[in-house]
């Protein structure tokens, strides 16, 4: 691993750490020598994340925090850094969806996505934010949005919405702390497998959706390592407000 790449002596915090694409982001932040607390709502599951990390002598914190609910944000964040030091990169990650037709959407369907996605995400960035601005010497803070900011993902408008929200939050913040070395980007992940999708990706229609990507293929959680190690670590000082499109191509494609 490079000196760019390495973390130690960090401090990560990623939400949304109990699955999916937030229990491969810990596990590579972990492995790259960074202290890691892991929050979500489901505290099992992260003591067994945080399990998998202690077996190769990693430091975990487990950390119920639940983006919905500013109180609940802020609390999780004040514990991460009463055991574990100030938070020096935020992956910003915890997401949502529902999938319907436009015209079904439920105003409650609306709220879920949006609450999580766009107004979760931003207030956690506001809380790691003022904590990084008040200790005066940067951070990292990657947003984890997805393609779906870029291009339609059809009968997923909410999600649509909520993810180019969090896109040009990314921009909006890059540009407002810039002055206090937070640099704040984002990743765009195209198709991945995940324990949520992969019984989808057998059947026919998930099939026939491969066939139509640009590689012919979806990614394994571990293609998103490389850009976030980038953004994590000193390869990335002079990046703020970029978005890197991690999609195998899809979002330039015709499809």
């Amino acid at each position: 691993m490079t000196s760019q790449h390495q973390l130690a002596g960090k401090h990560a915090l990623v939400t949304g750490a109990s699955s999916g694409l937030g229990w491969q982001f810990a596990l590579t932040l972990a492995r790259a020598g960074a202290k890691v607390s892991l929050a979500a709502r489901s505290v099992d599951k992260l003591e067994s994340l945080a399990r998998d990390i202690q077996s190769f002598d990693g430091r975990a914190l487990p950390v119920r925090m639940d983006v919905t609910d500013v109180d609940s944000i802020n609390a999780g964040v004040a514990v991460s850094e009463t055991e574990l030091g100030p938070i020096d990169i935020l992956v910003n990650n915890s997401g949502v969806s529902a999938q319907s037709p436009s015209e079904k959407v439920t105003e409650t369907d609306f709220d879920f996505v949006m609450d999580t996605n766009a107004k979760g995400t931003f207030f956690v960035a506001q809380a790691v934010g003022k904590s990084m601005i008040k200790r005066g010497e940067g951070g990292k803070i990657i947003n984890i949005a997805s393609v779906a900011a870029n291009r339609v993902l059809k009968q997923n408008i909410a999600y649509c919405m909520s993810k180019a929200a969090v896109k040009h939050m990314t921009k909006a913040l890059a540009d407002e702390w810039g002055r206090y070395k937070i640099r704040v980007n984002c990743i765009n992940p195209g198709y991945i497998v995940t324990g949520l999708n992969q019984d989808y990706w057998e059947t026919d229609s998930g099939k026939r959706l491969i066939s139509k990507l640009p590689g012919r293929r979806v990614g394994e959680p571990n293609v998103l390592d490389g850009a976030l190690l980038l953004l994590a670590g000193s390869g990335s000082d002079f990046m703020n407000g970029s978005i890197l499109e991690v999609d195998d191509g899809l979002t330039v494609s015709g499809f």
